[in-house]
């Protein structure tokens, strides 16, 4: 299985190309994922406690970003399973990935921060993965 994470991103459009290439050569499923977390906006009230809406929402935009990247994404002819997951996107990834033969990201995403070369979800995976990593440059 090939393990690929998506964002919406450019970056992350021009990994699930990739993935869905491999797949196709190799015979291989295809899991798609886009981790989401729930915005700071989402704890209100003296103790901090989690209002549902905030992860009805995160979940909800998550779904909408893997049902965009899809549409634009060839893959008719690849077992795709598109799952979202909630948890930093390194982490999700790197769970998700258990077991698979391959893990594609992109060289950076929609996060806050990023690094020189790779955003901080490329780089945490590539030193975290326990299955060979492709990290794809966009241009």
């Amino acid at each position: 299985m090939i393990v690929v994470g998506v964002d919406g991103s450019d970056e992350a459009g021009a990994a699930l190309a990739f993935a869905v290439e491999e797949a196709r050569l190799h015979r291989l499923p295809l899991r798609v994922v886009c981790a989401w977390e729930p915005s700071a906006s989402t704890y209100a009230g003296e103790v901090f406690a989690a209002t549902d809406d905030g992860f009805v929402a995160g979940e909800r935009r998550a779904a909408d970003v893997l049902r965009e990247v899809l549409e634009r994404v060839p893959h008719d002819d690849v077992r795709v399973e598109a799952v979202t997951v909630e948890g930093h996107a390194a982490s999700a990834l790197l769970e998700q990935a258990a077991g698979a033969d391959l893990l594609v990201v992109g060289t950076r995403g929609r996060g806050a921060t990023t690094r020189l070369l790779l955003g901080s979800v490329s780089s945490e995976v590539a030193h975290k993965a326990r299955c060979p990593v492709t990290i794809v440059p966009y241009h």
